[in-house]
C-alpha cells in the first residue's frame, strides 16, 4: 500500500512543531509506520543553508527579495529530500511533515498585492515544486489557524536558535505585517480545496491547549487512513 504524505502547516508561533510531535507519536500509537520530516533542513542540504542565510537577512529584508528567488531555496530543499520521500511512500509510511509546498506558497504569494500577479506566482511555484523538481503532492495540508497577533506573542518565548546565530526571530517573524499576509494568504489557498483542513486553535480570543488541537488534528488524520 501507498504511503501517506501529511503536512502540519501554518504562520510562524502556530505550534507547528509541537503538533507534528504529537500526531507522530499518535500514529505510532495506533500502529501506523510514521515517518517525521522539517523543513527547511536546516544545517542538513546546500539549499536549507542558502534558506538560513536569507531568513537572518543577507539577501535584504522580507520586502526586498523577490518571491520567486526565494522560492527557489525552499523548493530546492525539498527537492534534495525528494528520493528519500518517495522511497518512504512507496513503503508504505506515513510521513509527517512540518511545513511543505505550501508554506512557500503563503509566504513568498503574501508578498504579492495583486490576486492576479499572486494566482500567476501559484501556477509557477506549482511548475516548480511539482514539474520541474517533481516533488510529491501532499495528501493532506492541515493549516493551523492563530491569529497573528497572538502567534507573535508566541514567537517571544521560543528558544534561541542556532540557525539564526543565536538571534530569537528570523526576518519572517520580524515582521508583523509578513506574518498578517502570509495568514491571509494561508486561508485564501486552504478555502474550498479538497485536500486542505483548517483548525481554529483559538475559541473566544484564547489559545486552545496542545491536547486539545493535537484531538483535531486527529479527527481530521483518520479520515484519511481509511
Amino acid at each position: 500500500m501507498k504511503g501517506k504524505l501529511i503536512v502540519i502547516t501554518g504562520i510562524d508561533g502556530s505550534g507547528k512543531t509541537v503538533q507534528t510531535k504529537l500526531l507522530c507519536e499518535r500514529l505510532r500509537k495506533e500502529g501506523y509506520p510514521v515517518v517525521n520530516t522539517d523543513f527547511p533542513q536546516y544545517g542538513k542540504t546546500f539549499f536549507a543553508d542558502m534558506v538560513t542565510k536569507y531568513l537572518k537577512g543577507e539577501f535584504g529584508g522580507t520586502d526586498s527579495v523577490s518571491p520567486y528567488l526565494a522560492s527557489l531555496l525552499y523548493a530546492g530543499d525539498r527537492w534534495e529530500a525528494k528520493e528519500q520521500i518517495n522511497n518512504w511512500l512507496t513503503e508504505g509510511k506515513i510521513i509527517v511533515s512540518n511545513r511543505y509546498v505550501c508554506d512557500n506558497m503563503a509566504h513568498q504569494g503574501g508578498k504579492i498585492a495583486s490576486p492576479t500577479e499572486k494566482e500567476i506566482f501559484y501556477r509557477w511555484l506549482d511548475k516548480l515544486e511539482h514539474q520541474v523538481f517533481a516533488i510529491p503532492r501532499a495528501d493532506l495540508n492541515i493549516l493551523l489557524y492563530v491569529p497573528a497577533e497572538i502567534a507573535y506573542k508566541l514567537i517571544e518565548k521560543k528558544e534561541l536558535r542556532g540557525y539564526l546565530a543565536g538571534k530569537k526571530k528570523d526576518i519572517h517573524e520580524e515582521d508583523i505585517n509578513h506574518m498578517q499576509y502570509a495568514q491571509q494568504t494561508f486561508k485564501e489557498i486552504a478555502e474550498g480545496e479538497k485536500k486542505w483542513m483548517t483548525i481554529d486553535c483559538t475559541k473566544g480570543g484564547v489559545l486552545l491547549s496542545e491536547q486539545i488541537i493535537a484531538e483535531k488534528v486527529w479527527h481530521v488524520v483518520q479520515n484519511i487512513l481509511k
